[in-house]
Order: C-alpha cells, then structure tokens, then sequence
C-alpha cells in the first residue's frame, strides 16, 4: 500500500538434511506480510553421516557453497532480521560444533540455530494450522533425516514426536541392494521398520481415519507427479491439494517399480530426488494404511511459515506492527 512504511524484511534459512531453503518475507507497519523471495538448494548434508554420525567433507562443502549464495542476495536487503536453523543432519552430527564455527567463519558471521525435534514438530503445526483449512489431521512431516508427527485435534497441537527417519537415512540403511532397481525385500523391510516405530507412540492411534497433512520435499513429490498425470497446468502449486488413498497408493506404487533412470524420466519427479523418493514416500503410505486414513491434504508450509507465524505474532504483542491480513499467496488452497 502506498505511503505504508516497511518495517523490515524476515528472512528466515532452513538447513534441512536434504535441502536448504531461504524464505524472505516483507512486512509493513499494519502487519500486511508479503513473500517476496524464495530459495532452495539441493545439498544433502546428511549424506553418508549413517556410518560415522559425522558431516562428510563434500557435503558441508556444498552447504556453505549454498548458504553464501543466500548471503548474497540477503545481506542487499534494508531493515533484514535473519533467523537461520538447523535440523535433523546437524542436530544429530558428532561434529555439529565444529560445523557451526566453519559455517560462522565462511558465511560471514552467520549463527544457525540448532532446533529441537519437538520445536520443529510446533513450527510444522503453525506453519499448517495457519494456512489451510483443517482442525483435525495427523500432520506428517517426512524431511532428510527426521519425520514429524503432529496429531491436532480441534485445531490444537494435542500431542507432537519426532522420529530419526527421512528420505535420505531410511534410503542409506535399508535399501542394501540399491537405489537403481528397488527390490522387494527392500521395501518390506523398510516399511516394516516404520511401522513398528508407529507402533511405539502411544498416542498415534487417536489419528485414526482423520486425514494426514503431508509436508517434506518426498511427500510433495507425490502431489507434483499426481498433478502432472491431471495435467494440471501449475502442478507444483500443490498447497491444498489432496490425493485419496488410492492415488497415493498408485503413484507410490510407479516410482517402486521403476529404475532408477526411469524415475528421473517421470513427470513432476525432480532428478535430485529420484534415488531417495522410494524411500522418503515409504513413510506416508505406510501412515495412512496403519491410520486408515483415506485421504492426504498436501502442505507448501511448514517449519519456515511457522517462524514467520511466531515473528509475527511476537511483533503484534510489542505493537510494532498493526493486525492486517495475511499474504493470500501463503493461505490459498485448491480444491483439486
């Protein structure tokens, strides 16, 4: 709006186990947010930690390579507050201090913030309960190397966990024969696993036959894929999007019984995932069989949505920031 002055612009950098991603979000002084820039990099930190619990050389090379090209673009920005955190590949890394001082050294100055499983299970939850329009779900959030799960009834978080599981040390430890060709005994084997990690929280089966709200860079795949099939123009737009349990069942079922090559040829598959996509889906179907749920709501927002989320509340209560509305681009939802 014209004449309304910028209060600042809230970068907020997640440092996954697969991925790292930039959000920058402008807010005004009526509290009016926008997103105005949007970054990710494909560069699996995680990889190879599940022999030695450590960093490996080549993909903290990729990492920082990632984060000073975040540097670049935010460092230009006036009135910027930045929060970076880490999850699951730093939280568990033996070598997590020494990771954090070379980032600090090569990044200049950057400070990440190293989160909780449990803090990114409630970001997850502000990040959904925030944007679509759901009050009871199970929330599945299935990242590189950690897998959230939020039950929330009557639009509270009533009970949260999260599992040391993801895309990318589920492929490393169970699929023994390969990411080229899946073998059965691979997938039996893995799901098995999951289920009895299921089996283990106590309160899981309070989700029974609500509907899962899926997040995390595998879980979107399936929605990307389905929607390329509907040949649905903007198929990456997949906030709102639901899938019933046998479309999901469908699609997981092409990409298990395709090769490796075969993968990187489907349509809405992206290349950098298509050797850990078998085992990073395995957990949502394996969810919704043991909940019976007969439905899946995809999400776009998550832990960064819900820093922003929380930001902005903080910002409210201090009265820095007037109570507009929300950024519509964050809060539309299809009906695919």
């Amino acid at each position: 709006m014209k004449g309304v002055a910028l209060v600042e612009n809230f970068a907020v950098i997640d440092l996954g186990s697969n991925s790292c991603r930039m959000t920058v979000t402008t807010i005004d002084e009526t509290g009016r947010f926008t997103r105005s820039k949007m970054d990710k990099e494909f560069v699996r930190l995680s990889e190879g930690m599940e022999q030695t619990g450590m960093l490996q050389e080549l993909p903290i090379q990729r990492t920082i390579a990632a984060l000073q090209g975040f540097q670049a673009t935010y460092s230009q920005l006036p009135n910027l507050t930045l929060k970076a955190i880490a999850t699951a590949a730093v939280r568990n890394a033996k070598n997590q201090a020494a990771f954090l001082a070379r980032v600090a050294q090569e990044v200049d100055g950057l400070k990440i913030e190293v989160i909780a499983g449990t803090e990114e299970a409630h970001y997850d939850f502000l990040g959904v309960i925030n944007t679509l329009p759901v009050t009871n779900c199970v929330v599945m959030d299935t990242g590189g190397a950690s897998c959230e799960l939020i039950l929330v009834q009557n639009g509270r978080a009533q009970n949260l966990v999260s599992l040391p599981f993801g895309s990318v040390n589920l492929t490393e430890t169970f699929l023994a024969h390969g990411t080229d060709t899946i073998a059965a005994v691979d997938i039996f084997r893995l799901s098995t696993a999951i289920q009895r990690l299921f089996n283990g929280i106590w309160w899981l089966h309070r989700g029974q036959n609500l509907p899962i709200v899926a997040l995390g860079g595998s879980n979107r795949t399936l929605a990307k894929i389905r929607r390329k099939q509907k040949q649905v123009a903007d198929f990456e737009d997949i906030h709102g999007f639901r899938m019933n349990v046998s479309e999901v069942d469908d699609v997981y079922a092409e990409i298990i019984e395709r090769n490796l090559a075969e993968r990187k040829a489907m349509p809405g598959l992206s290349k950098a995932r298509a050797d850990i996509i078998a085992a990073g889906s395995t957990p949502l179907v394996t969810i919704m069989r043991y909940l019976d749920s007969g439905r899946v709501i995809f999400s776009e927002n998550g832990v960064r949505e819900g820093i922003l989320y929380e930001h902005l509340a903080d910002l409210r209560r201090q009265g820095v920031v007037g109570d507009q509305q929300e950024d519509v681009s964050l809060i539309k939802h299809t009906s695919d």
